[in-house]
């Protein structure tokens, strides 16, 4: 089977599986063999998709896996739909696909302002000028097949990147004042702390998120000259999750962030 063939039997086989909340067994075609080919499936499961796609996740690639592959990081659509607002005090439900693999995320929410001319930023305080919002907020990451992390990077990013939603909660106030690295996040799951760091543990942080991401769509010939949210990546780790639980997210003195995790309904 040629390649851009094999490319479009996984990407219709994922997006049937999402659309109707159908848990994969296994993976449905032969895996992608470099990050190419994964955004390759990505891409094509994107245009089968057609919702239109209001931001990205990025996500760490952990060693040997990134000398591998030549990326430290990788990103995955979040599409419009699957985007809440939370409002304070509530925790808005948040679908996830049960029986396949489900997790939550603490993680900044950066706001790439519309206009962007398509030069890469090669610093924070560059990339800091091309963004006019930062939200406190969790990524919900969930796929129908549930050996999509513990397969790799490759399948992971074939996938949407694990993406299945997006709470952005209150901003935080100040941010160009503040070290966004310097701030400790605890997330909760039932009121149970399960992880705590910061986004010093992050690469680059937050803004090193941003400028990989731009340097991925500019790859890609994907436009971003429209402003789009970037979840910039999970800070206290990916939290597997089950639904009927409730997460949130604590940014230290500056706020918080809720849901509860519900079942995804088939379309």
């Amino acid at each position: 089977m040629q390649l851009a063939d094999q490319a479009e039997a996984v990407a219709q086989a994922f997006v049937s599986a999402r659309r109707a909340a159908r848990v994969l067994g296994t993976y449905p075609g032969d895996r992608p063999a470099d990050l190419a080919g994964a955004y390759r499936i990505q891409d094509r499961a994107i245009a089968l998709d057609g919702r239109a796609v209001a931001g990205w996740k990025v996500g760490k690639i952990n060693p040997p896996e990134d000398a591998r592959l030549g990326s430290n990081r990788l990103a995955g659509p979040i599409f419009a739909g699957s985007v809440v607002h939370a409002v304070p005090g509530e925790a808005p439900a948040m679908p996830v696909f049960a029986g396949g693999f489900a997790a939550a995320e603490a993680e900044f929410l950066l706001h790439l302002a519309p206009g962007w001319n398509g030069t890469v930023p090669a610093d924070d305080a560059a990339t800091a000028a091309l963004i006019d919002d930062v939200r406190l907020g969790i990524e919900v990451a969930s796929s129908p097949y549930p050996g999509i992390n513990a397969d790799g990077p490759l399948v992971t990013a074939s996938d949407f990147g694990n993406n299945h939603g997006l709470v952005i909660g209150p901003a935080l106030a100040g941010w160009r004042g503040l070290d966004l690295c310097a701030i400790m996040v605890t997330t909760l799951i039932d009121n149970a702390p399960v992880g705590e760091a910061s986004a010093a543990t992050m690469l680059d942080g937050p803004f090193g998120a941003v400028r990989f991401l731009l340097a991925n769509l500019a790859a890609r010939r994907i436009s971003a000259d429209g402003g789009l949210w970037v979840s910039s990546g999970a800070i206290t780790g990916v939290h597997e999750v089950r639904p009927g639980q409730q997460v949130r997210a604590v940014f230290g003195l500056h706020g918080s962030v809720d849901c509860r995790i519900t079942a995804a309904a088939g379309q």
